[in-house]
């Protein structure tokens, strides 16, 4: 098949790169590079290096589709963040993995509330795309589990190899696959900012763990120092940290933040 790719982000790149290797690329839209780091380097987005890589050709406008001569068999949407108008809707199927049991969390981050959220397990999608966000016709759908120490990244992980399945099976004949509509009361998410991380410690462990697992850290103060949680598992219905990073320094494990504190009672929050 002739295929146009949309995506940007980490996850995308193993699922992009299996169609490379069976089908046409005619293009890759990815967002535009953006600063990053303290310095503020414009760096492209992970698809895009990977589309570089492999020699595709690739648009970081939207607004570059109509320039497109070649007609597509299809285009794939995944994770991409942008809204697709209609006359790249109508330019031919247009068909999107989404990472969460629609109509159950749509919008921007399905994965990452799943897991704060504490669910034991989330749908992978493959559905149709049209001008609402993420309400369109469902052609299959598999679950998956989240396992109680499963980060984001640990789940992108999972949905990328699911999606790469569902794909490979659907592009073979999608004829097979009849469309089912949405049904359901929808629930939407939101984008995460790091006022998100900071840690109330009124909340359950549980809790607080989950949003540590979902968010990639989770912030605070321990004898007054500003801190990030980075990695924790429940233990004996106890919070166990794993690895912490005080401010200003490198990542380290609990117990060399310990040592560091030479005996002093631990506060969390102060």
């Amino acid at each position: 098949m002739k295929l146009i790719l949309m995506g940007t982000n980490d996850f995308v790149v193993p699922i992009f790169d299996d169609l490379a290797n069976r089908h046409d690329i005619i293009a890759v839209f990815t967002r535009a590079p953006k600063p990053t780091g303290r310095k503020h380097i414009l760096t492209a987005s992970p698809v895009h290096v990977w589309a570089d890589s492999r020699g595709l050709r690739v648009y970081t406008s939207i607004k570059e589709f109509d320039s497109i001569t070649q007609k597509p068999d299809m285009i794939i949407v995944i994770s991409y963040g942008v809204i697709l108008r209609d006359n790249i809707l109508s330019a031919a199927k247009c068909i999107n993995i989404h990472p969460s049991s629609l109509p159950k969390y749509r919008g921007p981050s399905p994965i990452r509330t799943a897991i704060l959220n504490g669910d034991k397990n989330m749908d992978v999608c493959l559905m149709d795309m049209v001008s609402e966000m993420d309400a369109g016709d469902i052609y299959m759908r598999k679950n998956i589990v989240i396992d109680e120490n499963d980060t984001n990244e640990d789940m992108e992980n999972k949905v990328s190899k699911t999606a790469i399945e569902m794909l490979n099976e659907y592009l073979k004949n999608p004829n097979q696959y009849p469309p089912t509509p949405q049904s359901g009361e929808p629930t939407f998410t939101h984008k995460f900012t790091g006022t998100d991380e900071i840690i109330d410690w009124k909340k359950s462990v549980q809790q607080i763990h989950n949003q540590i697992r979902a968010l990639g850290s989770g912030r605070t103060k321990i004898n007054g120092v500003d801190v990030k949680i980075l990695e924790t598992k429940i233990e004996n219905n106890g919070l166990k940290i794993i690895k912490i990073q005080p401010a200003g320094k490198n990542p380290m494990d609990w117990k060399s933040f310990i040592n560091g504190l030479h005996g002093a009672e631990i506060k969390c929050g102060e």
